[in-house]
Order: structure tokens, then C-alpha cells, then sequence
């Protein structure tokens, strides 16, 4: 919940994390990857308007609920510009105002921040599932649902949905887990209206980015993207991240093989490596996690560079 924060909140908000010293800009508050910041600077609100944010994101990583002393070297600016390329392939209303030097991005920051627009955030994580694997192959094993959505029997770990289905979670503060939630319960959230609208949302945009991310090799099994109101217009807006690997399960179409765990373009050396005997870590206790060894920490990137280059064509410089 990136931009849900109070303007008036106190230095240091949020995790107490290293801040940047931004001329015009005031730190606000600090998420698990991203630092925020609000106009001080009158020139400033008069170019962007009073609801606006600086999203900055971080080399910050996370993993079962924790923010690790590790950190992924250029990950901030590799997400921040696959979710601006994602952006532009959307035809969506969305939350980015600038995000160049020339447009008014601070230079100590280029290339891993974008200047927002405000948003009143919806209190639910919006998950679209084309393929069936974490935590809903889990709840199908059980009860052959997922967020209460009835599936065919005979699935296994990776199959392909016949179609996509809005199988939405709550959100948690920093260091709870998400829940996955029933439709029903998005309506008792945000109204009948706002839920039907999130849900048709969520599936367009899986559905397009299926689609491009197939005619390039690569298979977006689900996504998690985040709306809000915006406050000067009233209409549900795209913010946050989208269709990044920390917001997204993307899987090599070439390797792809259902009935067993797919390899992904996310986090996944650094789960495996936390909960291996050689971290010596142990994920039910309070211990914070262990620092990542250096060759976790260059197979990650070289994992979120891969998936840049393979979606957007592009190399990363």
C-alpha cells in the first residue's frame, strides 16, 4: 500500500531505513522497497499540484515478511522502468505524472523514481491467476477452490485456467501476511459498484500482458496490481508497480512443464537459499534472515535483468 500514508507523518515513517536528501522533496514514509516523498517546495506544487508523491524505489529486497540487510544491486531501477514500459503498454488510467530529469524527477534519483499522482488506495491487493500454483494450488488441493472460485478436478501444479479468474487478498501492514479473500468480502470492502469495476480492471490487464508477455517467451502465470481513487477526478487509477517480478509470477515458456514448481523470474534464489540448511536460518523464529551470499545476491539480478530484457526488448545499461 505505497501511497496510503499520512502527509504530515513524521521523518523516518514507515521502516526506519536510510533516507535521501532531495531538494524540494520530504521524506514521508519507507515500505518494504520504496521510500516516498511529498513537495516542500512551493515550485513544485504549483508544477505537480499538492497531491502528488515521489515514488522512490530502493535496491531493497524481501522475503517471508522481511526486509533483508542484503540488498539486489539495480533492482530499483530495473522494476521502476519495466513498470514504466507496462505502463505505456496498458491502456489503463494510471498514477505517473513524470518520471525524468527533465520532467522534474531529482537526478540523484533518475531512472528509479517516478512522480505520482496521489491516490486514495482500496484496502485490497488485486490478484489475477491465469495458472494455478502458490497459495491458491494450495486452497484447490484442499477444497478444490480458489478464493472460493469452484475449479475441475484434475489440476496440478502449473495448469493453465481455462480462463483467468480476480482471486483478491486483503491487504496487511508491513510484516503480516496478506488473506486471501472472497469476492463477497471485496464488495462488503470497497461496494458493489468499485468491486465490479477492480475486478474488470485486474482481468483486462492480465489478459493483454498474457498476451505480450507469451509472443515473447514468456508465460505471466498471475499478477497482483493495486487501484485508487484519484483525488482530484474521482476515477479508479492504476498505482504502485505493475507486471513486475515482485508483483508478478513469470515463468520461461520454454521450460514450462505443468505438474511440478516452475522456475521463476523473481526472488526465488533467495527463497530457496533462506530456507536451505546452508543459510542455517530458521523461518519460524523472530531471527532476522542471514546475509544473502554474494553469487545469490548476482543470480537474483541477473534473474530481474533477464526478465526486463526478455519483456520489454530492450537491454538494461
Amino acid at each position: 500500500m505505497t501511497e496510503n500514508f499520512p502527509l504530515e507523518a513524521a521523518p523516518k515513517a514507515g521502516l526506519d531505513t536510510e533516507t535521501l536528501d532531495l531538494p524540494g522533496w520530504r521524506h514521508v514514509y519507507s515500505g518494504k522497497v520504496r521510500d516516498l516523498y511529498v513537495p516542500a517546495d512551493d515550485s513544485l506544487v504549483a508544477q505537480f499540484g499538492q497531491e502528488c508523491v515521489l515514488v522512490v524505489a530502493s535496491d531493497r529486497i524481501s522475503a517471508y515478511d522481511h526486509v533483508l540487510s542484503s540488498e539486489i544491486p539495480d533492482k530499483g531501477r530495473i522494476l521502476t522502468q519495466l513498470s514504466l514500459w507496462w505502463f505505456d503498454q496498458l491502456d489503463v488510467e494510471h498514477h505517473v505524472l513524470a518520471s525524468t530529469v527533465e520532467d522534474g524527477v531529482p537526478a540523484a534519483v533518475e531512472g528509479r523514481a517516478m512522480i505520482c499522482k496521489k491516490l486514495d488506495m482500496f484496502p485490497v491487493e488485486c490478484i489475477a491467476r491465469g495458472y494455478l500454483t502458490g497459495s491458491g494450488l494450495l486452497e484447490y488441493r484442499q477444497s478444490r477452490t480458489v478464493c472460493s472460485i469452484p475449479l475441475p478436478e484434475g489440476l496440478v501444479d502449473g495448469s493453465r485456467l481455462d480462463e483467468a479468474i480476480f482471486t483478491p487478498s486483503a491487504k496487511a501492514e508491513v510484516g503480516e501476511h496478506d488473506e486471501n479473500i472472497t469476492y463477497d468480502a471485496v464488495v462488503g470492502l470497497v461496494g458493489e459498484d468499485v468491486a465490479a469495476r477492480l475486478r474488470e480492471l485486474t482481468l483486462e490487464i492480465y489478459t493483454k500482458a498474457e498476451e505480450i508477455a507469451r509472443k515473447r517467451g514468456i508465460i505471466l502465470a498471475d499478477t497482483k496490481v493495486e487501484f485508487g481513487f484519484d483525488v482530484a477526478t474521482g476515477v479508479i487509477t492504476l498505482g504502485d508497480e505493475v507486471l513486475t517480478p515482485d508483483s508478478s509470477r513469470f515463468w520461461d515458456a520454454a521450460t514450462y512443464e505443468p505438474g511440478k514448481a516452475q522456475p521463476s523470474y523473481d526472488k526465488q534464489y533467495v527463497r530457496d537459499w533462506l530456507t536451505s540448511s546452508e543459510s542455517g536460518w530458521d523461518r519460524a523464529s523472530d531471527v532476522p534472515p542471514p546475509a544473502l551470499p554474494a553469487d545469490v545476491v548476482s543470480r537474483t539480478r541477473g534473474r530481474y535483468v533477464e526478465a526486463y530484457e526478455k519483456l520489454t526488448g530492450r537491454t538494461f545499461a
